[in-house]
């Protein structure tokens, strides 16, 4: 049966494994170990095995074995790790190049949740707003000991809207954004029709008022030269409408006169008797 060693018999284990890294180590990184587990703590050993040996334990025994090496050897750098020896940390011992260690270490760095008591090692920004829970999850945040406000989202009249209301204040929205972009002459989706047109009916405006032409100008100063053409136009629009009333006949038009073999049919009467 293996007998069990004694905690006087694990310190001087400890100390004997310190001082031997420090005989054969001279890099040394300090990590913070807090809120890192055990099996975290496994698979950083695992990626740093070869060139690199990390070594946990009481602060209170690494200073004592930091101590007791630097008065067998005489080396007197390494009591500069007793001030930074100060929370839960642990010692890496490493040949390699710092910087691939370090950013070793940190690819086994994870996130975890917040928890009663412990201190954050980045600070933590809650802004003030809109939680989305609803109230029977306050409970959470008074643990947290933040304090929460219970506030009205919807008034009543907002469950008698229809998609018609909704339409209705959509497009309320949109003339009022076309109007603004009018105004200021600030290009938006709404505005743009409108500015395409007004710019158009501005260059209209001035090839009708000078010589200058574009064949679609050219038809309008057709109209303007001629203007019974707009009577002329008016006319498929009236009779498309199915409703308007007939256009007169004009006045001066004469009446065709009756072929005379038809009078006979007629039996002596005109056809505009």
């Amino acid at each position: 049966m293996a007998v069990k060693p004694s905690k006087a018999d694990k310190k001087i284990a400890y100390d004997a494994k310190l001082c031997q890294l420090l005989d054969e180590y001279t890099q040394i990184l300090i990590a913070a170990a807090d809120n890192v587990g055990s099996k975290q703590l496994q698979n950083i050993r695992k990626g740093l095995r070869g060139d690199s040996v990390v070594l946990m334990g009481k602060n209170t025994m690494m200073k004592r074995s930091v101590r007791m090496h630097a008065e067998k050897t005489g080396n007197e750098a390494f009591l500069n790790l007793i001030p930074l020896l100060q929370g839960n940390v642990g010692l890496i011992f490493t040949k390699g190049d710092l910087k691939e260690v370090s950013e070793e270490v940190a690819k086994y760095k994870v996130g975890a949740p917040a928890r009663v008591g412990l201190v954050a090692p980045i600070d933590v920004v809650v802004p003030p707003g809109n939680t989305g829970l609803d109230p029977s999850q306050t409970s959470f945040f008074q643990v947290l000991n933040i304090p929460t406000k219970i506030n009205k989202v919807f008034s009543p009249e907002v469950l008698d809207l229809t998609e018609d209301d909704l339409i209705e204040k959509f497009a309320t929205g949109v003339s009022m954004v076309t109007a603004l972009s009018l105004a200021i002459s600030y290009p938006t989706l709404a505005a743009a029709p409108h500015m395409f047109i007004n710019g158009y009916k501005n260059i209209l405006a001035v090839a009708v008022a000078t010589e200058y032409s574009f064949p679609q100008a050219d038809k309008v100063k057709e109209y303007l030269a001629d203007p019974s053409k707009f009577a002329v136009a008016a006319a498929p629009v009236a009779a498309a409408g199915g409703g308007a009333a007939p256009a007169a006949a004009p006045a001066e038009e004469e009446k065709k006169p009756e072929p005379e073999e038809e009078s006979d049919d007629d039996m002596g009467f005109s056809l505009f008797d």
